[in-house]
């Protein structure tokens, strides 16, 4: 069995963590201060091809596997976990617009995506349904023969307050996923209307409730088949689930870089700290644990790229590398001691931001569910 990254991925992670202690780690805490989403990050991402990792070299992107979307947001998590939002929202985005799209909508939207000009984002919670994402109310009701009208909320939107254009799902039809269309909405439309919310963490992505009063969308903004919006655009979660657990991931092995590098240079009692059970053990163990979930996420990006079904592991990724990145940066935090209980230190920020990802884009709980019909087949599992 050969195990590891190759010697371009190696490169690219190499260079992509230079780049983004000097470009964004400077940034991380005054950004989280402001609660506002720093366009310049979008231009400064996208000219390291981080925007476009998943858009083919026709439409200005990179056409970069899975594996290394996944590096990316590892190596970014290091430095600003809160611009590896941007890499989710892109890759994912990306990857159900070329899965889904005409050739035309791909030149109009693509581009713009890759190069940052178009921050978007995806629009599937509602005030009435998260997890059970099938059970929609914004309402798409038809306005001639090639056109709809939205009219209703959505909520708790990553980077809805900063998005430029957005994946919206609504109900064209009966109930249940068959019902639901996808569709490419301009932001700008004087329908919509955002309001922020002030959250515990992440507080520079812009998590918002968008109000949607009359936006007329046309067939040439319907992604996929008309019914087919729910089906087309949950398939992508399969993949950045993975994603998501090497963002936190990357938040954790920094807090714990800096953990140990603190257990040799504090001393007490005359000795390094590390030098203590008590101080060395639970640090051993995190880094075990993290060892274990960077092989999950990196095996379902694996599997991604080979063709080969990789729910069940994005499904392992997700529950596991958010909650364990929570546990080990909280340690860390302990480690560090009063350095760390001080918002001058970043590993408190990084406790506060990686909570969010243990809440959105799926609960543990439903990851739990695809991992045991995996495992025991639907009709033998919850």
């Amino acid at each position: 069995m050969h195990y590891g990254f190759d010697e371009d991925e190696e490169a690219f992670r190499a260079e992509l963590r230079r780049w983004a202690e000097r470009t964004l780690a400077p940034h991380y805490q005054a950004d989280d201060k402001a609660a506002e989403f720093r366009r310049e990050l979008a231009a400064d991402m996208a000219q390291m091809g981080l925007t476009g990792l998943r858009i083919p070299d026709e439409h200005g992107g990179q056409d970069a596997t899975a594996v290394i979307a996944g590096i990316a947001a590892e190596e970014v998590g290091r430095a600003d976990f809160n611009a590896g939002y941007l890499i989710i929202n892109t890759a994912l985005i990306s990857d159900i617009l070329v899965r889904n799209c005409t050739e035309q909508q791909m030149q109009a939207w693509l581009p713009g995506i890759a190069s940052g000009e178009t921050v978007p984002c995806i629009m599937i919670t509602e005030p009435s349904a998260g997890t059970d994402a099938a059970n929609l109310g914004l309402r798409a009701t038809p306005d001639g023969s090639d056109a709809w009208t939205l009219q209703g909320e959505k909520t708790s939107i990553s980077l809805g307050m900063a998005a430029d254009c957005a994946v919206v799902l609504a109900r064209t039809g009966g109930a249940g996923a068959r019902g639901v269309s996808a569709y490419w909405v301009d932001m700008s439309d004087p329908g919509i209307s955002r309001s922020a919310f002030d959250d515990l963490g992440s507080r520079a992505i812009g998590r918002a409730s968008v109000h949607f009063d009359g936006v007329r969308v046309t067939r040439a903004e319907l992604i996929g088949a008309e019914g087919g919006g729910f089906v087309s655009v949950m398939q992508g979660f399969d993949y950045s689930r993975a994603i998501i657990g090497l963002l936190c991931l990357g938040a954790a092995q920094q807090s714990m870089d800096e953990a140990l590098q603190w257990s040799r240079d504090r001393e007490a009692f005359g000795k390094p700290i590390g030098s203590y059970q008590g101080v060395a053990f639970p640090l051993a163990e995190y880094a075990t644990y993290i060892a274990g979930a960077r092989h999950v996420c990196y095996e379902a990006l694996w599997r991604k790229d080979a063709g080969l079904e990789h729910s069940a592991e994005a499904a392992m990724a997700k529950f596991w590398a958010p909650k364990l990145s929570t546990d080990v940066i909280h340690q860390c935090l302990l480690t560090l001691g009063h350095v760390g209980y001080s918002t001058e230190h970043k590993v408190g920020q990084r406790l506060r931001d990686v909570i969010g990802l243990e809440i959105g884009d799926g609960t543990a709980q439903v990851s739990k569910l695809v991992i045991s019909r995996s495992l025991l087949g639907r009709a033998y599992a919850p």
